[in-house]
């Protein structure tokens, strides 16, 4: 299976000493979102832990920490936009985060890392001739460093809409040139580009539509066929293998304008107050009411023994 890191939160910049304890104990507690008293207990044995996956604004916690996180097979998406203060408060300086990106991809392989350039938006600074300038530099920079990069365009959610009300996604016309300019870079670049939950019609520019984190790409990272099947919570134009993810809502206190994540900065304030490092639990401990359920965990990891000598034969070749 696939335990995830960063749909809720970005745990690599502000929560890496409680990661780094949680493997040690070998288990994490993690609250329903939605159903609070529901707690379910993942087990973070690599045994059963096929891929650790990360997805954060800010590695540099964690780089001082890699060998660490050798017992697993890791996928890591870095994202990295042209965004300043106003929009990211709290991101650190983007070259920092470059310099972490090319340590990742150093330590544990161009496969193993990707770039994420999203969400893509407009407002008085940022037009399409911008992107373009912005994601040809960034991409000339991390050449060699990966071979993958995502992108997405801003999702007007209400928390958006009353966070970020100057931001607005790319019209339709702004949405094909984006497209097939960045898809031209990536070639340039030996990068493919990826649409993660966008227009199918984004393939007829040369834009990879098959999913951001799809099977293929993980079996890439981790050098390992998997038997896995979709989740069934998962969204229906989602072909991604999303596994399952140990961070909470409201508790990014990056503060994007137009993160998803967080209602408001008053609400991560308060939750930030409740994490304790050593806890089992991202934020607070166990509550009146709490019931645990232990995940059912198994291996996904195609062994040879399971393949067709066909497969084996593609493993080898690969």
């Amino acid at each position: 299976m696939i335990i995830n890191t960063g749909m809720r939160t970005d745990i690599p910049a502000f929560y890496a000493t409680w990661l780094l304890n949680r493997i040690q104990e070998g288990f994490v507690y993690v609250r329903n979102p939605y159903y609070p008293n529901q707690v379910t207990k993942y087990s973070l044995n690599p045994d059963v832990v096929d891929c650790l996956a990360f997805c954060t604004k800010n590695p540099h916690p964690l780089i001082p920490h890699l060998s660490e996180l050798d017992k697993y097979h890791q996928f890591w998406f870095v994202t990295i936009t042209p965004y300043g203060k106003d929009i990211e408060p709290n991101v650190p300086d983007k070259k920092q985060v470059i310099e972490d990106f090319k340590k990742l991809s150093e330590h544990l392989g161009a496969d193993s890392v990707a770039l994420r350039y999203d969400p893509i938006f407009m407002d008085n600074k940022f037009n399409v001739d911008m992107h373009v300038k912005c994601f040809k530099k960034l991409l000339q920079e991390l050449k060699g460093y990966t071979h993958d990069c995502t992108i997405s365009f801003l999702d007007l959610y209400e928390k958006v809409k009353r966070n970020a009300p100057s931001l607005r996604p790319p019209n339709e016309e702004e949405e094909k040139i984006l497209a097939k300019e960045f898809a031209r870079i990536g070639k340039e670049n030996g990068i493919t580009i990826h649409a993660c939950c966008e227009k199918e019609s984004l393939a007829e520019y040369g834009i990879d539509i098959t999913g951001c984190m799809s099977q293929e790409i993980v079996e890439k990272a981790i050098h390992h066929p998997l038997n896995v099947h979709k989740r069934q919570s998962q969204r229906a134009v989602c072909n991604c293998v999303l596994g399952n993810d140990i961070g909470a809502y409201n508790t990014c206190p990056h503060l994007c304008k137009y993160c998803y994540a967080n209602a408001n900065a008053g609400l991560v304030r308060e939750n930030m107050k409740k994490h304790h490092p050593k806890s089992p639990f991202l934020i607070g401990g166990m509550e009146e009411g709490d019931k645990v359920t232990e995940a059912k965990q198994r291996s996904w990891i195609v062994t040879k023994n399971e393949m067709s000598n066909n497969e084996q034969i593609r493993l080898i070749n690969e």
